[in-house]
């Protein structure tokens, strides 16, 4: 994540963000996730807000690298026991090191310009055959939400044939609509590819 006023929301109002605790669709994607990895598994949760999904996955004997943008949810994140560090999506550079990369609705506040170079740098994060989930809310162009995030959208097709483009096989996609942070219900698709 880049823009400056989105990591400013974040670290303004991480405490009332994990206060909502995770969603009942991140928990059961995050239980599908790790259903395919392999054991001890090591992954990056990109964009990891309060650290979810990375205590479940430490709980569950896999290995989380947990990044995120925001230093007061790299702090939450660290208050769980987790080995959270500051880092944007820009940072990622490592060579076939993760066995899954966890995007679970971070992403989506990258620019639509930047959107393929990141999903390049992720593929290039993974082992061969290694997991990639990303979650992220559909629609059309780019806007702000009522608390002033920044928000690119993909229609579900534009969102599979990114994922292609940058050498993924997605093979396990769900969708559904839930209210975010913000208050506002939004279609959102969750998509499960290899490397």
């Amino acid at each position: 994540m880049t823009d400056s006023r989105t990591i400013a929301l974040y670290d303004a109002e991480a405490a009332d963000y994990a206060d909502q605790g995770p969603f009942d669709t991140d928990e059961r994607a995050v239980q599908t996730f790790m259903a395919h990895l392999p054991a001890r598994a090591h992954v990056l949760d990109l964009g990891c807000g309060p650290g979810y999904a990375s205590r479940a996955m430490a709980q569950a004997d896999h290995i989380p690298d947990p990044v995120d943008a925001s230093h007061s949810m790299v702090d939450i994140a660290r208050s769980l026991g987790l080995p959270a560090r500051l880092g944007r999506f820009d940072d990622l550079t490592a060579t076939q090191t993760y066995d899954g990369v966890w995007a679970n609705f971070s992403l989506l506040h990258a620019r639509r310009d930047d959107f393929p170079r990141h999903l390049g740098a992720i593929h290039h994060a993974l082992k061969p055959g290694g997991l990639f989930h990303i979650g992220m809310k559909l629609g059309q162009g780019a806007s702000r939400d009522r608390k002033d995030r920044y928000y690119s959208y993909y229609s579900l097709d534009e969102l599979t044939q990114h994922l292609r483009d940058a050498g993924f096989a997605p093979f396990d996609t769900h969708t559904g609509s839930d209210p975010g942070f913000d208050g506002t219900v939004s279609p959102w698709a969750v998509i499960l590819s290899c490397a």
